[in-house]
């Protein structure tokens, strides 16, 4: 079981399933992808940007492999390491919790999508244990 701040990020990101997602979103009435990775840490003090490239780009020190993903960790997709347009936020068992597009809920699913580019760990920057 998660405790710390990966239980509070992820508890976060769990009140968040269902609420519906928002072009530009960032407040529990309607999130998109990088406005509810950036609440979710924000709980833990990490100010991250409200944009998936600039979020890639401030965790980019803390890259970790695919093959290597914990909960907690933030996934981005795109064409490009230069044109990211999604992050989740790994919840373990091969799923991610996100707001995925126009239409759709913040939900958990699978982070397996075929323009999965990367992985960061953002909870590193708080130190062992996090």
């Amino acid at each position: 079981m998660a405790s710390g701040p990966l239980a509070a990020v992820l508890a976060f990101a769990r009140s968040q399933l269902g609420v519906p997602y928002v072009w530009g979103g960032a407040s529990p009435s309607g999130w998109d992808c990088s406005g509810l990775v950036m609440a979710a840490f924000a709980e833990v003090g990490l100010h991250l940007p409200h944009n998936a490239q600039l979020q890639y780009e401030a965790t980019m020190g803390d890259a970790v492999p695919l093959s290597a993903l914990q909960p907690g960790d933030l996934v981005f997709f795109g064409p490009s390491l230069a044109s990211i347009g999604h992050v989740g936020i790994v919840v373990g068992a091969g799923q991610m919790i996100d707001a995925p597009h126009t239409g759709a809920v913040v939900r958990m699913e699978p982070y397996t999508w075929p323009d999965l580019l990367v992985a960061t760990r953002p909870l590193a920057a708080l130190g062992p244990g996090s």
